[in-house]
């Protein structure tokens, strides 16, 4: 994600700071305990620089953002006056559950700074304005991830059932610029893979691996994982997909996604052969990097190419969290794809974030706060659609899957605590407080969304039905 002004948005990064070269190398600060997690939040500037974060700066004063923030005040107070939620503001109110003679005690903490400000924003962007609200300072939380799980449990009822009906007519719809076209697509994955290869390795493990992990452990263990078993349940996640595509030595493997390089370096080690590809620079630049210091040179190519004009014949195709960044309209044109180039008798594995395929169907053409800010263009998928698409388009079948959403949320917890704990090294990489905060929002939020159930994370099995 570059963030542009077009977009609303900035890079966030400070004037007249220097960008650090260091990789995985730098020390981790301890963070101080606040509330229900172990670190601090950010607080942005009192005055937030408008040429970097235009839609921050400024609470929207038009006439329909002032109606619409009044009405929206009146919603969010009816809906979190029923929720398992305290909603505390300046004048001493506190809504939600806990005020109503429930026990408080275990209840997260959404607390209110600029009422007028939060309501404004919500009424006028919907979800984008929750996010940039929260970007801006106009609200805080004791525990960011469980109040975005109280929402997102309930997303389908926050809002009366008459006004989700209009929601079309008031909403946003997704740029026609960011669109997954060949000509849009190396742009919108730009604009978040390369920010910075420093920034994702302050909360990357050692595999510089930015996808679900597969940890050994289940049920109550799960949630006490710790981050010195995250590259090695990295690790598993990529071998077990190397395993259901048959990877072994001689093994012509196609990456779509190239990440920075994990993946491709596990499958050389086997033996095989991979041609990959990225539309990431930064990514691409790191990979080949890592790809040579492991003395896999010759076994690895990675291009700069986009998925569509791939040629050859392949064993194996992989592809991990990529599915994701293709775009509802282009996602047959990707599973024909894999069919043109798999060989005869060859294998697919994918691992893909998923969502019920009635939310799909309802948020499909949606411009959401994620798209504006994290991943232009994106749109995830169901199972249901990947099925019907590769069964209706295509002549490969889905033949196994497992659902692994639970190891994502856990996964997605590690990468929030150790990125706060890197506040001071990242701040020095010149990513602002606001852009912080933007950080720690998308994690939370997408965090928020696995262990809700929301969404699901998948590793899928295809070959040719032939």
């Amino acid at each position: 994600m570059t963030m542009t002004e077009a977009t609303g948005s900035g890079t966030g990064r400070a004037q007249g700071t220097t960008h650090s070269s260091a990789v995985n190398g730098s020390a981790v600060n301890s963070g101080l305990v606040t509330g229900r997690v172990p670190y601090t939040v950010p607080q942005p500037p009192a005055t937030i620089d408008a040429a970097i974060w235009p839609s921050i700066a400024t609470v929207p004063s038009s006439l329909k953002a002032r109606v619409a923030g009044r009405a929206a005040d009146a919603i969010f107070k009816a809906a979190v006056r029923r929720l398992p939620l305290e909603v505390r503001y300046p004048d001493g109110t506190v809504l939600g559950k806990g005020p109503s003679g429930e026990a408080a005690a275990g209840y997260p903490v959404m607390t209110i700074n600029r009422p007028v400000a939060f309501a404004t924003r919500l009424g006028d962007g919907g979800l984008i304005g929750l996010g940039e609200s929260f970007m801006a300072g106009d609200w805080d939380a004791d525990d960011l991830t469980a109040v975005m799980e109280v929402f997102a449990s309930r997303v389908g009822t926050l809002v009366p059932e008459p006004l989700q009906k209009l929601r079309g007519l008031y909403l946003p719809r997704q740029p026609r610029r960011e669109r997954n076209t060949e000509k849009n697509t190396r742009s919108n994955i730009s604009r978040h893979y390369d920010l910075s290869n420093e920034l994702f390795a302050s909360f990357l493990d050692s595999t510089m691996t930015y996808s679900s992990a597969l940890f050994p452990e289940s049920g109550d263990a799960l949630r006490n994982v710790a981050w010195d078993g995250l590259a090695t349940a990295q690790q598993a996640k990529i071998d077990r997909l190397l395993d259901k595509a048959g990877v072994k030595e001689g093994t012509r493997v196609l990456e779509i996604g190239t990440g920075w390089g994990e993946l491709a370096l596990r499958a050389a080690a086997r033996g095989a052969t991979v041609y990959s590809v990225t539309l990431s620079s930064e990514q691409q630049e790191l990979a080949r990097q890592r790809v040579a210091e492991a003395g896999y040179a010759d076994a690895v190519t990675i291009e700069l190419k986009d998925y569509r004009a791939v040629e050859g014949e392949y064993d194996a195709v992989v592809s991990v969290e990529m599915i994701e960044a293709v775009g509802f309209e282009y996602w047959a044109t990707y599973f024909q794809t894999i069919e043109r180039v798999l060989a005869p008798g060859g294998k697919v594995a994918i691992q893909a974030i998923t969502i019920a395929h009635d939310r799909l169907m309802a948020t499909r053409t949606s411009y959401t706060w994620v798209h504006k800010y994290i991943f232009p263009g994106g749109v995830i998928p169901s199972v249901r659609a990947i099925e019907d698409i590769t069964a209706k388009q295509t002549g490969l079948r889905v033949r196994e899957r497992l659902a692994m959403g639970e190891h994502y949320a856990q996964t997605l917890r590690l990468w929030e605590e150790r990125f706060m704990a890197c506040e001071d090294e990242v701040g020095a990489m010149g990513f602002d407080a606001v852009f912080q905060r933007m950080w720690l929002f998308y994690l939370c939020y997408s965090r928020a969304g696995f262990e809700t159930g929301y969404l699901d994370v998948q590793q899928i099995v295809l070959d040719s039905a032939s």
